[in-house]
């Protein structure tokens, strides 16, 4: 209101109040301007289509088919900073605890039409561990015909030993999602609600064990599937991707 008061000369004699109603006057409101999505991937239109062509197929034969959408995070034992309500004569939080501030990490599976989330934790997401876990998400699906995962270009996706070890599970067909395009990878949300529910102005710096059981039971909800997950990742809805499998 400052701003704009001291921007239009003829309200410079105007109180905040009588800005505000002005504005009101002209139907003028405060919104957030839409940051335009791209990806420098020369091939995002092919990859995208191939992504919403498997939407399409598991949701016209969902007993045959699955689509996840696999992705990596990692955190660390020290919180994220972020706001909090106290008294104001209270010293400020302390949060960090003493020694290192260790890192975690999480390797995760989200399908796209329950919900459900499987993951694997360890202090190192690399090879042997993904090799791993797409042993466990074959047994998760034991009766479908075709596993298809989604994913985006991180180079241990693509790397030769796990290329060869995914001819074990011939069910299993890595989707490659175009480079930079978080947005066509919806496990990133749910990321993203881990960090605001959980790791966020935690108070386990001190206790390291707590915090990853704390990121688990987070994570243990969805074992089963859930609607408020796919809501929340934009899987049911108006987006791009809800309506490649529910139509528009």
């Amino acid at each position: 209101m400052r701003t704009i008061r001291a921007s239009v000369p003829a309200l410079r004699d105007y109180c905040l109040s009588g800005v505000w109603r002005v504005l009101q006057r002209c139907e003028c409101r405060q919104i957030s301007p839409k940051v335009r999505l791209f990806s420098p991937d020369p091939l995002y239109a092919s990859k995208e289509a191939t992504l919403l062509g498997c939407l399409q197929q598991v949701a016209h034969a969902p007993d045959r088919w699955v689509v996840l959408f696999l992705d990596e995070m990692g955190y660390y034992r020290w919180p994220s900073s972020a706001e909090d309500w106290r008294p104001t004569e209270d010293a400020p939080l302390e949060l960090q605890g003493s020694g290192n501030n260790s890192q975690w990490r999480i390797v995760g599976a989200l399908n796209a039409l329950s919900g459900q989330v499987d993951y694997l934790d360890n202090y190192i997401v690399g090879r042997k561990q993904l090799i791993s876990f797409y042993g466990r998400l074959d047994q998760r699906y034991p009766n479908v015909e075709q596993i298809y995962v989604a994913q985006d270009n991180w180079s241990i996706h693509q790397h030769p030993d796990v290329l060869e070890a995914l001819s074990r599970w011939p069910r299993i067909k890595p989707i490659w999602l175009p480079t930079y395009a978080p947005w066509l990878n919806p496990i990133e949300k749910l990321w993203r609600w881990l960090r605001q529910d959980v790791l966020k102005l935690h108070r386990l710096a001190g206790d390291w064990p707590g915090l990853r059981q704390q990121v688990r039971t987070f994570l243990d909800q969805f074992a089963s599937g859930s609607h408020a997950v796919l809501r929340y990742v934009g899987l049911l809805g108006e987006g791009k991707l809800a309506q490649a499998i529910y139509g528009p």
